[in-house]
């Protein structure tokens, strides 16, 4: 039965009542992760993850996402497919323990970005950079540059290539953001607005 309604009308038709279509191929978004530095001289730490058709739109709507309620100068995102992810410890085990040492390859190598998981529920921290040929060695010179006593429950290895970075001419997209103060719940004062309306009683 048809509708007289223009909503229904305008929209696809999807099979009979009752069926679902197949869907289309590649209809959704991918997964992006995000990783946000603080302060200058601060480790990037991973925030969350976006959707996002791309690499640039995810950067962007990393940027609205993460960084609008809080000061930060710089961020950068990676296809949730790049993120080369160690085994997850738990209690006093640490990482380190699983990973294998994997012998030096030949070849040309490539930097990664390591980052260490040091307490459960928290983010991932940037501990530093290695050079390897694939993630598996990447990990394994992880282990030997970055093992210590501290536990450590996981560990990723991200290809530096892979990565999109902040550039140093959009460094000015985070110059207006400590200027925003109206989005601070506590520069509204409430309390204190609070305070005097019931003196004045």
């Amino acid at each position: 039965m048809n509708s007289l309604d223009p909503r229904v009308k305008r929209l696809p038709v999807v099979g009979e009542p009752g069926q679902a279509e197949p869907k289309a191929p590649l209809d959704q978004f991918g997964t992006f992760e995000v990783f946000v530095q603080p302060k200058e001289g601060k480790p990037f730490q991973h925030e969350g993850a976006v959707h996002a058709p791309n690499l640039e739109m995810a950067f962007v709507l990393a940027k609205e996402t993460f960084t609008r309620r809080f000061q930060c100068v710089s961020l950068y995102t990676v296809d949730t497919r790049h993120v080369f992810v160690s085994p997850m410890t738990e209690g006093n085990i640490s990482v380190f323990d699983y990973l294998h040492d994997v012998p030096e390859q030949t070849g040309t190598k490539v930097s990664y970005e390591i980052y260490q998981l040091v307490k459960r529920g928290k983010q991932h921290i940037h501990v530093g950079t290695v050079q390897a040929n694939t993630p598996d060695e990447a990990m394994s010179e992880a282990k030997r540059k970055f093992h210590s006593d501290k536990i450590v429950y996981n560990i990723w290895a991200i290809r530096t290539d892979d990565i999109r970075f902040t550039k140093p001419e959009e460094k000015e997209l985070w110059l207006t953001l400590p200027e925003k103060k109206f989005r601070d719940a506590s520069d509204y004062k409430g309390g204190d607005k609070l305070k005097v309306f019931l003196e004045s009683r």
